[in-house]
């Protein structure tokens, strides 16, 4: 007996229609009009909109002392059905030995949703980069190198960077960075500390925007002369992103995603009072409203391919983090759970974005992207029956009362939510239904990424008849 789910509005990145979907043995089996009933399980999808689960392909679930893949379920329950880590590298390992230990140890029979690995370099041993080559066949398709957090294990200098890409492209690798000139912030740090500074709002006076432009600028630089295509994580400000829009007129495989709370939140959070501001430091930092049209417009042009929650919940919530003042305080913030809920009250339903372009900034380029595509990220017949029943009717607000991620608060508080996921399934099981888990924590599978994914597509023509299309 199969899940046959009738008469609902499907949506791709590309179109609608109103149809059916019939699952078997986790996989969707076929998609079309008027499917036989007869042997299965139905469930009418009349008025509602059906599409693919999401795929997060940036969030941290360990490292930075943020809760570990035992708050996954939360992403299931907000609609996302797939989760992209970064396995940081620890001390003495390699990129491949480390991405291994971080399952074993914190995903491996505890995560709730399907999930997937990203490396995060913190090492600058030549033998991170004699790992490169083998990376694609141990499931891995994406490294990550940090331009800031200077005099930590996690910075990578301009050498480490180039050497990387030029290794990477030979492998099918994506390259993926974050965009901040590390001095510039030590510095300004330094310089508002010292005449005792020690708000939540100097963490955006000490990572003003012209710090990310420039450093976007120079990894475009790195990318060219490297011939290699790259990934620039959580754009922020509009500067960065006419900088990868001009890099791609100019014909370079230069790609770029924002996060939901870039579009969502401005500066003026950080400066609320009673060290309340704590709860929204992040790197990058928020910025002035101005920036957030031109991301939405970026967004919706495809200027940016995806949109991600870089969800980080630190251990503790506001209550640990607001320990801390400045330059000390923890960044990230948790948001896996409300992504789907942002992106479609504050994109689709204001006009900023179709429904066609939200399947594809939430689900489809994401998988490309990572290189979990087809196999998640579509409704199409092979794939996984990963699928979100939406219901555009109900009306709410975002609340913590209503978190499963661990944390004492939460990022959107008080926003509007329109539509709810009234069901999500993971690989055709029944996981949540408007907002309640109703499936079984901990069954969330190890998902190996595929190496030439989407920054890879308009790539060098003896690469081509790799690239996933």
């Amino acid at each position: 007996m199969g899940l046959l789910i009738k008469n609902g509005t499907i949506i791709s990145a590309v179109d609608e229609f109103v149809g059916d979907i019939l699952v078997e043995n986790e996989k969707i089996k076929e998609v079309g009009v008027n499917l036989s009933e007869e042997g299965h399980e139905v469930v009418d999808a009349t008025g509602k909109f059906v599409f693919p689960g999401g795929v997060d392909e940036h969030v941290h679930m360990g490292p930075f002392n943020s809760y570990s893949f035992e708050t996954s379920h939360a992403a299931v329950v907000g609609g996302t059905t797939t989760i992209v880590d970064f396995a940081p590298q620890f001390e003495g390992m390699g990129l491949i030995e480390s991405k291994d230990k971080h399952n074993k140890e914190r995903a491996e029979g505890i995560s709730t949703a399907d999930y997937s690995f990203h490396t995060m370099v913190m090492d600058t041993d030549d033998k991170l980069l004699e790992e490169i080559p083998l990376m694609a066949e141990n499931g891995l398709a994406t490294v990550k190198l940090l331009m800031a957090y200077n005099g930590t294990p996690y910075h990578a200098n301009d050498e480490l960077i180039f050497r990387t890409m030029q290794i990477a492209r030979d492998h099918g690798i994506t390259v993926m960075l974050h965009c901040e000139n590390g001095d510039m912030i030590v510095e300004l740090e330094n310089q508002l500390f010292e005449k005792g500074n020690k708000l939540p709002i100097n963490w955006s006076y000490s990572r003003p925007a012209l710090v990310e432009d420039e450093a976007t600028r120079r990894a475009i630089y790195l990318a060219e002369l490297a011939d290699c295509p790259t990934f620039i994580v959580h754009v922020t400000t509009e500067g960065a992103m006419n900088h990868i829009k001009e890099a791609q007129e100019r014909g370079l495989s230069v790609y770029g995603e924002t996060c939901t709370h870039y579009l969502i939140l401005d500066e003026s959070y950080l400066n609320t009072p009673d060290i309340e501001g704590a709860k929204y430091v992040c790197a990058p930092a928020l910025r002035p409203k101005p920036h957030q049209e031109a991301l939405w417009k970026a967004v919706r042009d495809n200027d940016l391919i995806a949109v991600s929650s870089d969800h980080a919940a630190y251990r503790g919530g506001f209550a640990a983090k607001s320990l801390f003042e400045f330059p000390n305080i923890p960044p990230g913030a948790p948001g896996m759970q409300d992504r789907l809920a942002m992106l479609w009250s504050q994109g689709v339903e204001k006009g900023r974005i179709s429904r066609q372009r939200f399947v594809e900034i939430f689900a489809t380029s994401p998988a490309k992207m990572v290189g979990l595509y087809p196999q998640k990220g579509l409704i199409s017949p092979g794939a996984d029956a990963d699928i979100v029943i939406y219901d555009p009717e109900y009306r709410g607000i975002i609340t913590h009362a209503d978190s499963y991620e661990g944390t004492d608060y939460s990022t959107y508080e008080g926003f509007e939510r329109i539509g709810i996921a009234e069901k999500v399934y993971l690989r055709g099981k029944l996981m949540a239904e408007r907002g309640k888990l109703v499936g079984d924590k901990g069954n969330g599978r190890y998902i190996k990424a595929k190496p030439y994914g989407l920054t890879y597509q308009n790539f060098k023509k003896e690469v081509k008849d790799k690239v996933l299309q």
